[in-house]
């Protein structure tokens, strides 16, 4: 199995809701990040990403959903970021729905399973 393919069948769910407010699992991730660490920097540094990148999709989502991500400047001990709450709700609505994905799609992915044979190439 690729290391990049989840263990447990759901790959990677993406919701779209107009043209710039959608969520998919990269920004989840960011989000969830930024809440753990109070920095967009260390989110981003924790994914593997520039805080450029970082901080593009923390405008994104405050610019597709409104404020989710708060920010202030500082140098050393200065500064930091946190989730709105509409931010903490908008991640926890998108963790909620990609475990009902996960229950919906289970038994499915199972069957599926069963199916690969078990010589690798």
């Amino acid at each position: 199995m690729a290391k990049d393919v989840p263990e447990h069948g759901l790959g990677h769910l993406r919701i779209v809701l107009t043209e710039h407010a959608y969520l998919g699992p990269g920004r989840a991730d960011l989000l969830e990040g930024i809440a753990q660490t109070g920095s967009i920097a260390a989110a981003g540094k924790a994914m593997g990403m520039s805080y450029k990148r970082a901080w593009s999709l923390v405008q994104a989502l405050n610019s597709g959903f409104g404020v989710l991500v708060v920010s202030s400047r500082g140098g050393a001990g200065q500064g930091g970021a946190s989730l709105t709450p509409l931010g903490t709700d908008v991640l926890a609505r998108y963790r909620a729905m990609e475990a009902k994905a996960q229950a919906a799609i289970n038994e499915d992915v199972e069957a599926l399973r069963s199916m690969i044979s078990d010589i690798s190439p």
